[in-house]
């Protein structure tokens, strides 16, 4: 299982994905978020998916970036939102310390271990001094492929383990949710919040 499947799936069900993603209200996270944010931050959607939580923050007054790896994503993403999303996959993508705030809402969880770690990196790299990041995977212990794309699951055990192998970064905050999609309840997240140290 690869990343390009796991954008094929993406690309195949954009329709989908975008109808039961782009109304969940993510409240408690985006509050957690944005309430250390200065008001204005410049936020990047990494990852951004059916452009939901890149609208929210637009509409709340930040400045907004948005990227995500499937190309038809984008294409829906654009169009929701109103801003031109780019098209990029994680593991080529690098910037300068620009941000104040990096969003990978349900993102990242698509990478092994080991791209985790450079790319979890290049996001430190990308936030400005004491800038912070967000981000979630589905909790548990599990690696592979599941229901047509890669996850790599995570426990605070085990995102602590890959954080310390991606110096300068400190934990705000983890807290764990149930799923916000309708009939998903049962499914457990992980919440982490860190901060550029």
């Amino acid at each position: 299982m690869t990343t390009i499947d796991t954008l094929s799936y993406y690309n195949t069900n954009t329709s989908s994905f975008v109808e039961s993603t782009q109304s969940v209200q993510m409240t408690e996270a985006w509050n957690r978020f944005t309430s250390i944010l200065a008001s204005s931050s410049l936020i990047l959607d990494f990852g951004c998916g059916s452009g939901r939580d890149t609208k929210y923050f637009l509409e709340h007054g930040y400045i907004v970036e948005a990227m995500d790896g499937s190309e038809e994503l984008c294409k829906a993403a654009s169009k929701f939102t109103g801003i031109t999303v780019k098209h990029q996959l994680f593991q080529d993508w690098k910037s300068e310390a620009k941000y104040n705030g990096i969003w990978a809402c349900s993102s990242i969880l698509h990478l092994n271990k080991k791209e985790l770690k450079q790319v979890i990196g290049n996001i430190k790299d990308a936030l400005l001094p004491s800038g912070i990041f967000y981000t979630s995977f589905k909790y548990g212990n599990f690696e592979g492929e599941r229901n047509g794309r890669y996850f790599t699951d995570l426990t605070e055990a085990s995102f602590a383990e890959l954080i310390n192998e991606v110096t300068g970064f400190e934990i705000v905050e983890e807290w764990i949710t149930s799923d916000v999609r309708p009939g998903r309840e049962e499914e457990k997240w992980l919440n982490i919040i860190l901060k550029k140290i």
